[in-house]
C-alpha cells in the first residue's frame, strides 16, 4: 500500500490498552468455537477493528489483525487459529456493514485483504444463497426477539410505521440474512459489533438499544463497558466528534 495508506499509525500500546479493557479470563458464552486460541476469547479486537472501520480509518484494521496474529504467535497457535481470527474479522465488518455503510466497510475488507496472506483469504460465500427470502425472514424474526426483548414488539411496529420496506428489510435481510449467520461471530459478538458501529456513526437511541441485547445476550456489564470503552477510545482516536452524549451502559430487564 502506497503512503496515504500507511500514514495512519495505531500503536502497540494503544491496542493493548484496548485489550486490556476487558476482564480477564473472559467465559466462552455464546461462542461458535470452544477449542478457539485463547487470544480470539477476548473480543477487543472485534470492537475495534469495526469501530476503526466505522471510523472510516480502514487502514487500522489490518494493524489490528496484525497485531492479535503476532500475540497468538506467543504460544501454541494452529493455522486453524489464524484462519479463524481472519475470518471473525471479515464477518465482523462486513455485518458492520448495515450500520456504518457498506463503502466503509468494503474500504476496511479490502484494506485487510491486501495485507492478508494467501493462505487466510476465503474463498467461498458463508451464508446460503439458495435459501428462500422466507427462511430468512422467519429467522430474523427469531433473532429479532432474541435482541430487543420485550421492546421488539414496539421497535418493529416503529420500523413498520416510519416505512414499511424499513421494518421489512430490517427482519428479513438485516436479521435474517446479514446478523442471522453466526457461524463464525456469535450472536453476542455480532451486539458488540452493532455497538460498536453505532457509536462511530453517534446514533444514540439506536446505540441504547444495542448496549441493552447485549446485556440481554448475556454480556456481564463489565463486558458491555469494556465494548463502549473500546468503541469510544477507537472513534476519538479516529478523530470522531459526537454531537450526542453516548449512552451508558444500564442493567437490563427480562
Amino acid at each position: 500500500m502506497g503512503s496515504t495508506a500507511t500514514a495512519f499509525r495505531v500503536s502497540s500500546s494503544f491496542l493493548n490498552g484496548l485489550r486490556a479493557l476487558f476482564p480477564e479470563n473472559l467465559s466462552l458464552r455464546g461462542s461458535t468455537n470452544l477449542s478457539e486460541h485463547q487470544a480470539l476469547k477476548n473480543p477487543w479486537y472485534i470492537v475495534a477493528a469495526v469501530a476503526f472501520s466505522a471510523s472510516n480509518r480502514p487502514e487500522a484494521v489490518p494493524q489490528v489483525f496484525e497485531h492479535v496474529l503476532e500475540e497468538m504467535k506467543s504460544s501454541p497457535c494452529e493455522e486453524a487459529d489464524s484462519k479463524l481470527l481472519a475470518q471473525k474479522l471479515r464477518e465482523a465488518i462486513f455485518k458492520s456493514g448495515l450500520i456504518s455503510g457498506y463503502p466503509k466497510a468494503i474500504n476496511a475488507l479490502k484494506s485487510l485483504h491486501e495485507t492478508m496472506p494467501e493462505h487466510l483469504k476465503d474463498t467461498v460465500i458463508r451464508r446460503n444463497p439458495n435459501a428462500s427470502l422466507s427462511e430468512y425472514e422467519t429467522n430474523g424474526q427469531t433473532l429479532w426477539r432474541t435482541f430487543y426483548g420485550e421492546q421488539a414488539d414496539s421497535v418493529q411496529g416503529l420500523l413498520d410505521s416510519i416505512y414499511p420496506d424499513m421494518g421489512w428489510f430490517s427482519r428479513t435481510i438485516g436479521y435474517g440474512l446479514v446478523y442471522g449467520h453466526t457461524d463464525i461471530i456469535s450472536s453476542l459478538e455480532t451486539s458488540y459489533t452493532l455497538v460498536a458501529a453505532l457509536i462511530a456513526g453517534d446514533t444514540p437511541q439506536q446505540i441504547a438499544w444495542h448496549l441493552d441485547s447485549a446485556r440481554r445476550k448475556g454480556a456481564t456489564l463489565e463486558e458491555i463497558r469494556a465494548v463502549r470503552e473500546v468503541s469510544v477510545r477507537v472513534a476519538e482516536f479516529s478523530g470522531i466528534q459526537w454531537r450526542h452524549p453516548i449512552p451508558e451502559v444500564e442493567p437490563v430487564q427480562s
